[in-house]
């Protein structure tokens, strides 16, 4: 079955058409497996896909991957999905986050100031915005249950054996461009792990939507 892809802004679609799914590796696949096994077993069952990427400040990784997976669900027209994202602890969205979101086509605004600032993303002109803001896993913005908890760094993944009420744990680790701020080299390290996000859930999304029933 062919998979109905939904409009978004122009520069978001242009970068998803560029990224090169067929070059991840066989190991980075196997890792990324079980997300799209968990979205295809909900999409096969009709039941609601709740998604809370998990790093340690939720202050980088795991909003590139809130951000891509609610977009990307979208594209490829994959209902009832809501994706979250929280931390160990809670800090601030980092601003070089929202600069390489801007860059690749998100339409961004800053809600609230102070330490922790809330920031409106969107992806499509008529779809509600993504809020983003750092928030503890268990805020009670995020579900209690019925929740697949991805940890897409190393720290989480030790620091939460458990995450309670998840219905799975999925360990999805990438480096943290955080090593390279306040470096001649912190720009691209941004855009670097962003498109790397972008690119495997493009491939996650695309097999859930290839296996959808119609």
């Amino acid at each position: 079955m062919k998979a109905i892809k939904n409009h978004l802004f122009e520069g978001i679609e242009t970068l998803i058409h560029h990224v090169k799914p067929e070059d991840i590796t066989e190991n980075r696949k196997a890792a990324l497996q079980p997300l799209a096994s968990y979205i295809q077993s909900k999409v096969e069952k009709r039941q609601p896909i709740r998604l809370n990427f998990i790093c340690t400040h939720n202050s980088r990784r795991s909003h590139f991957s809130q951000v891509w997976a609610q977009t990307l669900a979208y594209y490829y027209n994959i209902k009832n999905v809501t994706c979250y994202s929280g931390g160990t602890e809670s800090t601030a969205v980092y601003p070089m986050v929202i600069e390489s979101l801007k860059s690749s086509g998100f339409k961004i605004q800053k809600l609230s100031k102070g330490n922790n600032p809330i920031y409106s993303i969107k992806y499509s002109e008529n779809e509600h915005p993504i809020l983003g803001f750092s928030k503890k896993l268990d805020d009670d913005f995020n579900p209690i249950s019925s929740f697949a908890a991805i940890l897409t760094c190393n720290s989480a993944k030790e620091a939460c054996p458990t995450v309670y009420g998840a219905e799975i744990r999925i360990p999805i680790v990438y480096e943290d461009p955080k090593a390279y701020d306040n470096t001649p080299e912190q720009k691209m390290k941004y855009m670097e792990r962003n498109l790397q996000i972008a690119t495997e859930l493009v491939y996650v999304f695309s097999k859930a939507s290839t296996n959808r029933l119609p």
